[in-house]
């Protein structure tokens, strides 16, 4: 199984065999063998992608400038955020039992 680093640069090819050059978000997992790609925020299999050859040449995305970093911390935590809303359940009240406290005995 080949695994996908964080910020790695990979092509995809999606069900209809169309490719898409993209970037890996987070690392592969191996629990699930799913890797989180940028292209639609999907979690695909490592069979669906491939190395792009210019990463393997050495040159990947350039993260160096300061703004793609930054552009690129802020897609992150976003999935993150994203990611974490999904995993948090919100309960819905049916009903609520207030009670009030009675403070003196009107006469």
């Amino acid at each position: 199984m080949n695994t996908y680093k964080e910020n790695d640069l990979v092509i995809y090819t999606d069900s209809k065999g169309n490719r898409i050059d993209t970037f890996v978000i987070f690392d592969t997992d191996t629990k699930t063998g799913l890797t989180h790609i940028n292209h639609f925020n999907l979690k695909v299999k490592a069979n669906e992608l491939m190395m792009h050859p210019r990463a393997a040449k050495g040159n990947p995305i350039p993260l160096a400038d300061p703004l793609s970093f930054n552009l690129f911390k802020l897609l992150k935590d976003k999935f993150t955020q994203r990611d974490q809303a999904k995993k948090t359940s919100k309960a819905l009240v049916l009903y609520s039992n207030n009670t009030r406290l009675i403070l003196a005995k009107a006469s």
